[in-house]
């Protein structure tokens, strides 16, 4: 009973002193957030805001090019995930279905390219876009979001399309469908958790990407959110109040997406991890 009792509780143990170390910083920004300045400058810490203000708020919407920079961020975001699931579609569909020479090899390049690092490759990322004359624009950074989630989206949805059976795709044919009908009315329909888990992670690695827009995007208004964070400084320092406030306010989008997608999002990176 005892060793029962203890298995039943370590775990729980565990899970909560987790729960309480990822989500303590989190719940420090959000309050923060809501201070005044006095309580953020306080020597003694201030748990719960006694006098709430939304001042914070109202300095990091009315900062300069701030709507501007919501613009960019989204159309970056939304056009690399896009892209990232169109390219995925048919190349993880080719590695699950067909056999050709080289597939293991390429499968191999896309778990690699998944390990390396990018910022090693800033430099020549920038030497590259700087020789095409295309520095301040958003055009290389879709591209380049969408080759940095492009190897983890394949190779999740490779293992969901080879975990759907032939025969379902083959009966298709048989009634008359071509490849690509039967992949449209069969095989995509039964996508969609790999679909969501995929664009759940391509949406907060573009949404949160940093170096890469530092370097490349100099001026003001080609820039994306995560530059906006660094922005919040006075004569006398950092405005940490308005610095916590865009935090909050930059970190919701991936909170809501995350708490509508989690279930679904966190089975299929799973299931597309095991599969095929």
């Amino acid at each position: 009973m005892r060793r029962s009792l203890l298995g039943r509780i370590w775990p729980n143990a565990t899970a909560l002193v987790l729960f309480a170390a990822f989500a303590f910083p989190v719940y420090w920004m959000f309050n923060t957030a809501f201070k005044p300045n006095g309580q953020i400058i306080s020597e003694d810490p201030v748990w719960f805001p006694t006098s709430p203000t939304f001042e914070h708020f109202s300095t990091a919407v009315n900062a300069e090019n701030f709507w501007t920079l919501v613009r960019n961020s989204v159309t970056v975001t939304v056009l690399a995930v896009g892209l990232s699931l169109l390219v995925a579609l048919f190349a993880s569909f080719a590695l699950a279905r067909m056999r050709f020479k080289g597939r293991k090899g390429i499968l191999l390049t896309f778990m690699v390219a998944q390990m390396a690092p990018w910022e090693v490759m800033v430099i020549a990322i920038y030497m590259i876009v700087r020789d095409a004359e295309m520095l301040n624009s958003l055009v290389p950074l879709t591209l380049f979001y969408t080759v940095m989630v492009l190897p983890l989206t394949i190779i999740t949805l490779r293992g969901y399309v080879a975990a759907v059976p032939k025969d379902l795709e083959e009966s298709a044919m048989v009634d008359g469908c071509t490849r690509l009908q039967a992949f449209r009315r069969v095989i995509f329909p039964l996508l969609a958790p790999g679909l969501m888990a995929t664009s759940l992670f391509g949406f907060i690695t573009a949404w949160n990407e940093f170096p890469l827009v530092l370097i490349l995007n100099k001026d003001d208004e080609a820039q994306t959110l995560p530059l906006w964070l660094s922005k919040f400084q006075t004569a006398f320092g950092d405005d940490w109040g308005a610095t916590m406030a865009a935090a909050s306010l930059f970190a919701v989008p991936i909170l809501l997406l995350f708490l509508y997608l989690q279930r679904k999002a966190v089975a299929g990176l799973a299931s597309g991890a095991v599969k095929g």
